[in-house]
Formats: structure tokens, sequence, C-alpha cells
């Protein structure tokens, strides 16, 4: 349910066209029905597709809801001291029971207890971190479909120094885009990270030039005002993907911070091209005539407002879903718009845009902020708007996140209905300032009796582990550098170590330093030097180290031996001496089946360090087994995501180097996520690995 002041505001607007559009669009409709263009759907848009609604975890039992309640004194500051008494909670005008009540107040800067925070490298890592109490989860949004590219240049600086100088050391942070697989999406602790990738960020609203092959599809076959809904519609459904993908960490409060001007299902006819790739510009016989046609038809304007009604009407059901699943994870929703105080829907820079009569000019202003106070306002956020101090109200944010009440309370509700049922937080302590969200979507019954039946036992933990690199390869594409870390058992106890690296391949397009050498050093917990050298080309290096933690620390260098980036990686290294054990396995690609011919007998081949594949490719995985008892017997199969079998894999026992080799043919294999298990047995002992890959097409 929509808050009732930002309703009115939007209805009333809509009812000013609706009111002409009732009486006049049939007679409008017969006048003008030879000069109407046909409709057509609006172009599929190249979104991921939506994920489902599941029932969210902050629901413990399918009548229990909590809700966070921020409690301000007039000056604004939170207030610390009330009590469960203090508060009262209504559902629907009736009152509710208070079961569980905590106050949620972050404001340490030390971190995480006494000891540092620790550092978040993976997907499994992410989760455990941001499920804790005393841990503040943070998405930045940057919608580059509606922000224009100055503007975007303009607050990317104070976005980047939010994060940098507001968040604590124990927060969280990540950022996401329009066209980002939420797969990509990483939470984590380094903020000079996300600030410096927040500091690339590039608008391009009403830019429709296309930068992908999803954009190819549609930019040159659709006009404006279609490739503005299916923007609309893929920035709405990436944004949806991602309340899920907070929802599922934790049922504290989280924040999402979205970067945008606002959203609207129409545009006016003098900036609206037959062709949304011609940018403004010329394109084919198209003319360019831009003066208002439409306002010398009244018959014609009131079919256009008819229309413009309904359009408008689709985006205000679209807004209202994406504020129900927020409230249904206890996700925030703080909206910030970068033009500042901005007087002008459209300017100079856009083409057509001079034509525009100030009154549509400033309805279509007033309509793309009024979509940001919807979001915000509805999900218990604020909207940053006709602002130019953007970092004031990111300062804000924190505040809100940092103390917090959370209560919870068992519906009245005797059946799940999938209603909106509306609440009400008061406080009994005159002369404070509470806010809370406004109500949650019911469960349907048909949801609820999902709810209730028994889940599936999951995967073994070791099977997530091991599909959780795959996201950890997946974020390494972004890095100018991926790496492979191997070990096997070396000499004297001790453990062998083989690195190896590759320059990533850049996008099309996208122009980059190249790395061309590394420096890599291997130190201790005690500062004990155990490797260092410089200057490595592409390739691999081995070096041995007694187990226990070792930092890795590697400096990425250009020909000219300019340093472009520098990582620590922290490694636990295990004994690999004793009873039996299984090497780091070696995965190779073979792309025809002469070059896998030729991997097999090749003992200087470097493994490859992707996991993608396709089905036309063939893997060799080579591993090492050692016993003391004997020569220990190596299997292998083939497992699906959920480490059920699917077939055995034919292994050569070992030979050079003492390695066995495992055939793995892909072309069998649907696209997906595999792992290929390599048992090694030596009587009744028996050690097992699992390498995740993942089949793309």
């Amino acid at each position: 349910m929509l808050s009732s002041g930002v309703m009115k505001k939007a209805r009333s607007r809509l009812l000013r066209l609706v009111l002409a559009a009732v009486v006049a669009a049939p007679m409008a409709l017969g006048l003008k029905a030879q000069d109407a263009p046909p409709q057509q759907p609006p172009a599929t848009p190249p979104a991921p597709p939506e994920q489902p609604e599941q029932t969210p975890i902050f629901r413990t039992d399918i009548n229990f809801v909590r809700v966070d309640v921020i409690v301000n004194d007039r000056e604004g500051n939170p207030v610390h001291n009330l009590t469960q008494e203090d508060f009262e909670v209504t559902e629907d005008g009736k009152p509710q029971a208070i079961q569980t009540f905590k106050l949620i107040n972050v404001t340490d800067n030390s971190g995480i207890g006494s000891d540092p925070p620790r550092e978040v490298r993976n997907v499994i890592e992410e989760q455990m971190e941001a499920a804790r109490d005393d841990v503040r989860l943070y998405a930045i949004f940057l919608d580059d479909y509606h922000v224009r590219l100055e503007n975007s240049m303009r607050a990317r600086e104070p976005i980047a120094q939010f994060v940098e100088n507001q968040l604590n050391p124990a927060d969280m942070a990540g950022i996401m885009y329009p066209l980002w697989s939420i797969n990509d999406v990483l939470l984590s602790r380094n903020r000079k990270t996300v600030a410096s990738a927040i500091r690339e960020f590039t608008g391009r609203k009403y830019d429709y030039t296309p930068r992908n092959m999803f954009e190819e599809a549609y930019v040159h076959y659709v006009s404006t005002i279609e490739a503005e809904r299916i923007r609309n519609e893929v920035t709405l459904t990436a944004l949806k993907g991602l309340i899920i993908r907070l929802g599922g960490y934790t049922d504290r409060r989280k924040a999402i911070v979205v970067i945008t001007e606002g959203f609207t299902n129409s545009l006016p006819a003098q900036v609206n091209d037959q062709f949304a790739s011609c940018n403004g510009g010329p394109c084919g016989n198209q003319p360019r005539a831009r003066p208002d046609p439409i306002s010398q038809d009244p018959a014609l304007q009131s079919r256009m407002d008819s229309q413009e009604f309904f359009l408008q009407s689709d985006l205000l059901g679209d807004l209202r879903r994406v504020t129900e699943l927020a409230n249904r994870y206890n996700t925030t929703l703080y909206m910030v718009d970068p033009r500042g105080l901005a007087p002008f829907e459209f300017d100079l820079s856009t083409q057509g845009g001079a034509n525009v009569s100030l009154t549509k000019d400033r309805a279509m202003l007033d309509s793309t902020m009024d979509s940001l106070r919807i979001l915000a306002e509805n999900t218990d956020g604020r909207a940053i708007v006709n602002s130019n101090d953007l970092a004031g109200g990111l300062r804000q944010i924190v505040r809100d996140s940092s103390a917090y009440y959370l209560l919870g309370y068992t519906s009245t509700l005797d059946q799940p209905d999938g209603r909106f049922h509306k609440i009400n937080v008061r406080v009994k302590r005159p002369g404070l300032q509470v806010r809370a969200r406004p109500g949650y979507l019911a469960l349907t019954a048909t949801e609820a009796e999902r709810a209730l039946t028994p889940k599936k036992a999951g995967p073994p933990p070791a099977v997530t582990e091991a599909l959780a690199t795959l996201a950890a390869n997946t974020q390494q594409r972004r890095n100018l550098t991926r790496t492979w870390i191997g070990m096997s058992p070396g000499a004297n106890g001790k453990t062998k170590i083989s690195f190896v690296w590759g320059p990533t391949p850049a996008a099309p397009g996208v122009r980059r330093e190249t790395p061309a050498k590394v420096s890599l050093l291997a130190g201790g917990a005690n500062s004990d030097l155990y490797f260092r050298k410089r200057e490595i080309p592409p390739g691999r290096v081995e070096f041995e180290v007694p187990p226990g933690p070792v930092d890795l620390d590697i400096a990425v260098e250009d020909a000219a031996g300019e340093v472009l980036d520098r990582e620590t990686r922290k490694i636990v290294v295990p004994s690999l001496g004793l009873g039996l054990t299984l090497s780091t396995p070696e995965v190779f690609r073979g792309r025809t089946l002469p070059e896998w011919q030729k991997l097999a007998t090749d003992q200087a081949a470097l493994p490859v360090i992707e996991r993608d594949f396709r089905r036309t490719d063939r893997l060799l995985v080579r591993v090492g087994a050692q016993s003391a008892a004997g020569t220990p017997e190596i299997s292998a199969r083939m497992l699906n995501r959920d480490g059920g079998e699917m077939s055995a894999l034919p292994v050569t026992p070992a030979g050079f180097g003492g390695l066995s080799h495992v055939d793995v043919p892909l072309a069998a294999l649907p696209a997906g996520d595999f792992l290929i298990e390599v048992t090694a047995k030596d009587g009744a002992e028996q050690a097992a690995t699992l390498v995740a890959i993942r089949v793309t097409q």
C-alpha cells in the first residue's frame, strides 16, 4: 500500500488527465481512428528472469511479523532508552501483543568485538558475516539507465566519500547496475574497492547507443518511449532481485541506496524518436519537426492524455510491487536524486527538449520525483530529492541504520489472505518522532502451505563450499589478472605451492592497462619470508612453505614496471605429508580432440584458471595422491549441484609426475553448474576433493 500523501499527489496529476480523457476519448477515437498508429506490445526487455517471491526468513512462522522502528527526538537524535512497554502496535486497527523486543545499536567504529572485522572473500564468508546482528548491510544501486552523464559525474564523488568515510569497518557494502546478474553482487568490507567502482559510474539517461548484445536486440526497432519502458522494467526487475538477495541474509534492516532520477512510462512527442537508436538526431527518412503538433488538435491531445494516464497507472503498479517486496524482506529503499535542485527535466542537452512546453516539462519533472518518493516513503526510507546537499542526506542513511528497535508479534490474522495489512506503531512518551514501515503483504494460502512443508535437506557443506568458488572465479573477471593456487606434497614436511596467473581479457570496446608481470612475496605469521620473486611473466611459479597461515603479496605491473594493482591473499596451507592426501586438481581444456590428446602428454602444460566452459570443450583433470601404506586407488564421478551422482568418469592411473588423469567430456551436459569429484582410497582410508565447473552453452 502506498502512503496516502504521495498517492494523493500522484493521483491528482493523473486525474487531471483522465477527466478530459473519459469524456473526449470515445469521440477522439472515432474522429481520429484512421490516424492512430497500431498499438504494439512493448518489446521483451533484456533482463534476467524475475525471481519468484519466496517466503521471507524474517517470518519465523506464517503469522509472526517483525518490524523495525526508528525513534528520534525533536533534534533528530536517536532515542535509546525506551522499553517494550513504551510501544503500542496495531495491525489494521487491531492491537497486537509485542512478543520480542530488541534495541539494535551499531555505532562502534572499532568493528566487531575486540577483533578486526573479518575480510569477505567469497559468497560463503559473505553469508556468514551478513547474518551477524552487529553488521549493517548496504547496497548501492547505480541506475545508469536513469541518470544523465553530467549528473553522474557530479554525484559520484559524494557517494564514494559516503562509502569511504561514513561506513564502519564492520559494515558490508556492494554495488549493482541494472544489467548485472545478481550473482555478480558481493557485499564486502573493502570500502576503497567499492568507492573506486562508484567513481567509475557513468550515467546514460536518454542515450540509447547500444553497449551490449541485449540492447542491440531492441534499440534499432523500438521508439524512444518503448525503450524507456524497457529500461524501467529492466531496472525494477534488477532492484527486486537485489531485494530478495539481501532478504536472504538476515531479518534485520537492510538499506539499498538507489542513485536514480526517477521513472516515467511516457515522454513528450518532442523528444520521442521513431527508433531509439537515433538519439535525437537524423535517422534515415525520419522527419525532425519538433514544434508540438498535438496541441493544435484537442481530440488528439485528449487521446494522448488518456494513453498517458494508463501508462502511468501501469508504472504505479510496478512501483507498488517493488515496495511490497521490500517490506516483505525488511529492506529499506533510499532514493537519491543526483540532479539536486533541478528546475527542468529537459534542457538544451536533450535533442528536442527546447521545444517542450514549460507546463509539460514541469509535469514530467514532478512525475519522476514522485516515483522516488513512492519507493522511499512506502519502505520506511527517505527520498533525497530537490537538494544539492547529497552528503547530508547520505549521512542520515547511516543514522537510520545505526539505532532502531526491532519489534515482533504474532498477528491476529485468522487465515493467510495475500493482502496488505497496515501496521501502525505508537510510542507513549510524548515529543518523539516515530518511523516504521507502513505494513506487510501477508502470505497467500499456497505460500503458507509451502512455508509449513518441511524443506528438503540442502547439499553437503563440501558441495556448497566448492560451488562458492564459481562466484569467486566470476569476481576475478573484474580484476586485471586471474590467479590459481594449487598445493601438493613437498620435501621435508613442507607443502609445494603452485601459483599460476594470467591477464584478464578486456571486454570488447573497453580500454585499460595491460598487465605484463607480477611480483610475488610469500610470508608467514612471524614475518618469516618463504619466497620472493619479481617480474614473473604470465605462467606458473612453484615454491615450498611450511604448513600454516601464509600471506601472498601480489603486485601487478605493466611492461614499464609501473604498479597497476596490489593484492594480499591470505591462505592456510595444510600438511600433506602424513596419511592419505590429494593434491589440488589441475584442470586443462582441449577445444579439439588433437588438442586434448596433446595435453595428456604435455607435462609443461599450464592449467586453466577459468571455470566456465562450453559443451564443445573436453577437460583433463590431473590430480596426485599419496599414502605411506601403498599406492592409492583413484576414482572420479560427475555430480550435479546438489551433490547427486550423474555418471562415473574414466581415470588413467598415475603416469608422469605421479599424477592420475581424469577424462571429463562435456558434450552431454546441459548448461548449469556441476562438480567433478575425485576420490582416493587406500584400504579403509579415503580422501576426496571437488572441482566446480560451469557449462555455459
